[in-house]
Formats: structure tokens, C-alpha cells, sequence
């Protein structure tokens, strides 16, 4: 393992955080499946690296009340009420943007459907990360984030933004932006809500 990877978990403990390490999708799911109760109610957060590491799929296939947002012929009201049930899921599972070295979580989000949950509401939040978004500073996360990740999930979500064509953030006004809401994570009240599992790769944007 990475010393900097040991460096940001000793930091996530300090900060009332858990960190763990996979080397794969094959040590990821079964780490899973030791965190969840079967019959829990779980809410997900939009993420790529779930749906890279078959997350996704493994919550489908299991025993457990998922909160699908993926649903095929989902209403903007009916997702708006996935969105509010994830405040009172036992689990939250997402990815995240960036994760620094001194052991802090920092997303950019649109309608801030996945950074609430993972702030408050939820007795346990789950956060994947590929170790592709492992930073160094706070200022590395929101530049990581604003010129690299936004731009494609911009493009992802098919949005007309100014980055999707330049493939960098110019901190637009459109009416499509998706970089509204930033959120910074540095410490926690309940001592290891917040679980971090890094997967040795590159996963998501």
C-alpha cells in the first residue's frame, strides 16, 4: 500500500473516520457485505465508481431496501423522493471527488441530493474511492474536482455547459451548471459514521 494512502487513513481515524483499503472489485464486495445488515434501507449517491465497481449491482442482487436512483422511468418527483427517503436510510453509499492526505472529504454537487446525506440524516455513510483521487491539500481537491471531474460529468449527463466543450471549469453562470454546491468534510461527531474503502485504481472521474 501506498504510503500516502496510509498516511490518509491514519488521518481519516484522527479525523472520527474509518479507513480501509481493497486491491480490487474482488476484496471490495465481500468488505461490503461485512458493513451492511441484510433488510437495511440503503440510499446511494449518483457515482461512476460505484457503477465501475459493481456496487450497484451487488445492492440490486442483495437482501437489502435499495433506494435505486437508477430505475428505469423515474419522475423528476419520483427520484425527488428517493432523494429525501436517503435522509432515513440506515446506510448511504457513494463516492466522492477528493480525498486529501490530512484525512478530508471534499465533493462539488448540483442539487446537493449526494452531499447532504453523506453530512447528516444516515447512521452510516459508505464512500468508494478510486485511488486516482487521493490529493494532497484542500486546494488540490477543488481544482482536482472543478477541471477535471466536473467537466465530465457535465459531459456524462449530456448538460451544455461551457466546460463540456472547453474541458475546463470557467466558473460559468449557466443555467446547467453543476458545480453549485461545494462541501468539505474534515471532521465527524459519531466516531466512524463516515467509512472511506479505497480500491486500488483509477475509478470515476
Amino acid at each position: 500500500m501506498d504510503e500516502r494512502i496510509k498516511k490518509a487513513m491514519i488521518n481519516l481515524q484522527k479525523n472520527n473516520m474509518t479507513g480501509f483499503f481493497v486491491e480490487n472489485q474482488q476484496e471490495l464486495l465481500p468488505l461490503l457485505s461485512t458493513l451492511l445488515t441484510e433488510g437495511e434501507k440503503i440510499g446511494c449517491g449518483d457515482s461512476t465508481t460505484l457503477e465501475e465497481t459493481g456496487v450497484f449491482e451487488y445492492l440490486r442482487k442483495g437482501r437489502y431496501t435499495f433506494y435505486d436512483k437508477h430505475q428505469q422511468g423515474l419522475t423528476s418527483e419520483d427520484k425527488r423522493k428517493l432523494y429525501l427517503n436517503n435522509f432515513h436510510a440506515d446506510t448511504f453509499i457513494t463516492g466522492t471527488n477528493a480525498v486529501t492526505v490530512d484525512g478530508k472529504l471534499f465533493n462539488i454537487d448540483g442539487n446537493g441530493s449526494r452531499v447532504a446525506p453523506m453530512i447528516y440524516g444516515p447512521r452510516q455513510v459508505i464512500v468508494v474511492v478510486g485511488i486516482n483521487k487521493l490529493v494532497d491539500t484542500v486546494e488540490d481537491a477543488i481544482q482536482r474536482t472543478r477541471q477535471i471531474a466536473a467537466p465530465l460529468d457535465a459531459k456524462r449527463l449530456n448538460k451544455n455547459t461551457p466546460c463540456v466543450k472547453l474541458g475546463r471549469c470557467i466558473d460559468c453562470k449557466h443555467e446547467q451548471r453543476i458545480c453549485n454546491d461545494f462541501v468539505l468534510i474534515a471532521w465527524q461527531f459519531s466516531k466512524d459514521r463516515i467509512k472511506v474503502i479505497f480500491v486500488n485504481g483509477n475509478y470515476g472521474y
